[in-house]
């Protein structure tokens, strides 16, 4: 069995009539553990409601919690999520919150240490204790995996350039690459050039680029690979990206082809895009399903 680490946020989304549980790297481990996958969690929590409920929500989905601290200082973290008339979502994320203190650990570091991947975004660097911790963490891993997650004003230049550079598996979705490409000083208007490019300024092999309802690109060994999306109809994006990278890291850590790695992870995305919230339950016929109608 695979065994892969999360390290980062895990908080509530705050919608205007309701509220989940979420955070990019919860989203992502939750649905890893769906396809069978060994799957741990790094974060902090408060001494709160919210923050046992979010232990209850990863035990039930059958994640380890060894590696979730818990804060007497900060609660929980929590998002308020505002959607527009597309089902896009925009964010106001609290600041500070127990996830911007993750402290290292022994137990951090054992996780990253004996897991094939450990996969980290760009949001858990906003706060110095946090950061360092990851920091401290990367050297650890075998295989690193960015998930760059970009939410102003909590990120810089230098902070994305250090993380892309330590890792082995990038992904952006399109605003976000570009905007990158260009910090790095590229003049290109071309996804596939500034994909190549960042391969070559950051030395990272893997690059992955998200489109929204076009699909994804998938730059593996070389080698471009495309899905150009599912119709659906969109009930809210939160969490796509989320499962949309899980499926495709399952898919490829389990040595399947390229091409049917990001067909299935875009198969996923559109599902979980079609329904409410970021972890919705998704069945393997209902993605077999998906994909015969491409």
């Amino acid at each position: 069995m695979i065994k892969i680490t999360c390290f980062g946020e895990v908080l509530w989304d705050m919608f205007p009539t309701h509220e989940k549980i979420g955070g990019a790297p919860l989203n992502v481990a939750t649905r890893l553990k769906s396809f069978g996958n060994d799957v741990s969690m790094i974060s902090r929590i408060g001494k709160d409601e919210k923050g046992d409920k979010i232990i209850d929500f990863f035990k039930a989905n059958n994640v380890n919690v060894e590696g979730i601290q818990t804060d007497s200082s900060y609660e929980t973290g929590h998002v308020t999520v505002m959607l527009n008339d597309k089902g896009s979502a925009s964010y106001d994320i609290k600041y500070p919150s127990a996830w911007d203190k993750i402290e290292l650990s022994e137990t951090a570091k054992s996780l990253v240490k004996s897991s094939d991947a450990f996969i980290f975004g760009s949001l858990v660097t906003r706060d110095d204790e946090s950061r360092s911790t990851l920091y401290e963490l990367l050297p650890l891993a075998k295989s690193r995996i960015f998930d760059v997650n970009l939410r102003e004003p909590y990120y810089t230049k230098d902070i994305l350039v250090y993380l892309m550079n330590q890792a082995d598996f990038i992904k952006f979705n399109d605003e976000e690459i570009f905007e990158i490409a260009k910090y790095l000083d590229s003049d290109s208007q071309s996804l596939e050039q500034n994909i190549r490019f960042i391969s070559e300024v950051t030395n990272t092999k893997t690059i992955c680029v998200t489109k929204g309802r076009h699909g994804a690109i998938l730059y593996y060994n070389d080698t471009f690979y495309y899905n150009s999306g599912y119709q659906i109809v969109v009930k809210d994006t939160v969490g796509a990206g989320d499962s949309f990278l899980a499926s495709l890291i399952n898919k490829l850590l389990k040595e399947d082809s390229p091409q049917e790695a990001i067909d299935f992870a875009c198969a996923v995305g559109a599902l979980v895009a079609s329904k409410e919230g970021a972890n919705p339950e998704i069945t393997e016929e209902t993605i077999a399903s998906m994909m015969g109608e491409n």
